[in-house]
């Protein structure tokens, strides 16, 4: 009997649209789309989504300073992530924006179940305010030290070193990165979701599993500290969706930006008659929902997210992977330290397929941050991408050609070997599954050990040379082929262009997992066509230099 289709909704933490991509969204992009396109090859069906997170005040602030309106920013950056995702390989089936009808419809409702629930009250607060600037400042305006420990040059919200969510004023030494200036305090009414009224239901939520083992703990850190009412609004002026019912107060970015999700979803359910949006975020929903986002979200992600979906009556994420920073060459992601790396810098010199395998060969089911080492970075994909597998077809394919007019063996010669390989992929793919990528990648490399190994002892070269050893060579090759295939079967989440190469090679069909039970034989290939080529150290220099000069032409005034 076969089992039931199960259908998957993913979404990634929605990139700000003031500002392009850099090699550190990618982590979190990369991880996702493998994980999405594992499910898709298993024959589940999996929706995958996204889109540009497009409010609050630093689109305000970067679209007057580049002279466009905020909605013109939005859609231009809108349309270059994009471009990057598509050419990075993201498979998204909709990228939208948060800057959208159905997103605003669908954070009025919310808000409005949430009041007409009682979660939600005014208050007068003390609020940070620029007197240079002469407007009341975001928490990502004001910086200062971490009141938990001490970092310096610390947002407003929450602290990059040791992830603790705070409020601005808690900040030490703080000053408007606007003006320089030592923000004042200033009254004004803002509107507030009762968290702490969802205390319980969350503390039960945390602990189900929803959540990786460290972030579980974290949360219970800020448990323990106590939940506090969270303010949902912002004074104007703002670029975002105003308030129902007031005049100069929009939605907090943080509160319609993960609404988003939802957005790009029923706007997909609009083109598509395959889904259903009830069907998807109903609070009994019997689907699956996951979101891929960075460690430093994970606070609005994993507290408040689930309390305000469940207090509306939607369902909460059936799980939340969070991914660690980048780092390059062993230091934090820096403009100053010339260690920024736009994505589409990277793919002017770069095949981005080489950094989807390495960034894989390093992604564990953890938060650990990922350092982008070049020379390591150069030494794995010549290693194991050109030495150990594309080898395997370069070397051998040309004997099927020359002595079996392009046909492999009609029978299977090495079944152990080939037992190996096929059973091997259960642990892969659990491996793929758990979001333990580097080790499926270890695995798959142990994989193209063997495959060489086999080639090595037997030695087609040598026995080529005999012709009555001819048929003895197109089996050995028709054995390293299969091996190669299900090497590419298996890489396919992590590479999916070069198996569009090999599948063309091979003659066959688009890799599905199912197809790791059924060897390739008496069947016709073309012939062998470059797949990939070898990094030269001349491209990482120049791909360094091109990110110096893209810091420097960004800071000349």
């Amino acid at each position: 009997m076969t089992a039931a289709k199960r259908n998957i909704l993913v979404t990634n933490a929605l990139p700000y649209a003031n500002g392009p991509l850099h090699l550190g969204h990618m982590v979190g992009y990369i991880q996702a789309d493998i994980w999405v396109r594992l499910q898709r090859m298993q024959g589940q069906h999996c929706t995958y989504i996204c889109g540009s997170d497009s409010h609050g005040t630093p689109i305000m602030i970067q679209a007057e300073k580049l002279g466009m309106t905020p909605d013109a920013l939005v859609a231009d950056m809108q349309q270059r992530h994009e471009t990057d995702f598509n050419d990075f390989l993201i498979s998204f089936d909709e990228y939208y924006t948060t800057h959208s009808p159905e997103n605003q419809q669908l954070v009025e409702t919310l808000y409005e179940r949430h009041q007409a629930a009682g979660n939600i009250s005014k208050h007068t607060i003390q609020q940070a305010y620029d007197p240079v600037k002469n407007m009341f400042l975001p928490d990502r305006y004001i910086k200062g030290e971490c009141p938990k420990c001490g970092a310096k040059d610390q947002y407003g919200d929450n602290c990059e070193v040791c992830s603790a969510a705070y409020t601005p004023a808690e900040l030490k030494n703080p000053y408007s990165t606007l003006s320089g200036t030592p923000p004042i305090e200033k009254e004004s009414e803002h509107y507030f979701f009762d968290l702490p009224r969802f205390e319980a239901f969350l503390k039960t939520w945390t602990k189900h599993g929803h959540l990786q083992t460290e972030v579980a703990n974290k949360l219970g850190e800020w448990f323990e500290s106590g939940l506090k009412p969270w303010d949902i609004s912002r004074d104007a002026p703002y670029f975002g969706f105003k308030i129902p019912g007031t005049d100069e107060k929009y939605f907090y970015v943080w509160l319609d930006a993960p609404v988003g999700y939802m957005a790009a979803f029923k706007h997909l359910c609009e083109q598509r008659k395959d889904l259903n949006f009830d069907d998807y975020w109903k609070a009994d929903s019997n689907t699956e929902l996951y979101h891929f986002i960075g460690k430093d979200i994970v606070y609005f992600h994993a507290l408040f997210w689930p309390a305000v979906l469940h207090g509306a009556g939607f369902r909460t994420p059936s799980a939340i992977f969070a991914n660690g920073f980048l780092t390059i060459d062993g230091q934090k992601m820096s403009k100053s330290r010339g260690t920024f790396i736009k994505a589409r810098t990277f793919l002017d010199f770069c095949n981005p397929e080489y950094l989807r395998y390495y960034f894989a060969a390093k992604l564990s089911d953890g938060t650990d941050d990922l350092d982008l080492n070049f020379d390591d970075f150069t030494q794995r994909v010549n290693a194991d991408l050109i030495g150990k597998y594309i080898n395997i077809a370069s070397r051998t394919s040309p004997f099927i050609h020359k002595f079996g007019e392009g046909k492999l063996a009609k029978t299977i010669t090495e079944p152990a070997l080939y037992e190996h390989f096929m059973k091997t992929g259960d642990d892969i793919a659990e491996k793929f599954n758990q979001i333990d990528d580097s080790q499926a990648i270890r695995q798959i490399m142990g994989l193209a050990d063997l495959a060489n190994q086999y080639i090595d002892e037997k030695k087609p070269w040598t026995l080529a040379k005999d012709p009555s050893k001819h048929d003895e060579v197109v089996a050995i090759c028709s054995t390293a082929l299969n091996l190669f295939r299900w090497l590419t079967l298996y890489l396919k989440p992590v590479l999916p262009k070069t198996a569009e190469g090999v599948e063309r090679f091979l003659n066959i069909s688009p890799l599905l997992w199912a197809d790791k039970d059924k060897p390739l034989v008496n069947h016709r290939i073309h012939e062998y066509q470059p797949l990939m080529t070898r990094i030269d150290p001349n491209q990482i220099t120049a791909l360094k230099a091109a990110a110096i000069a893209d810091i420097e032409a960004s800071t000349v005034k």
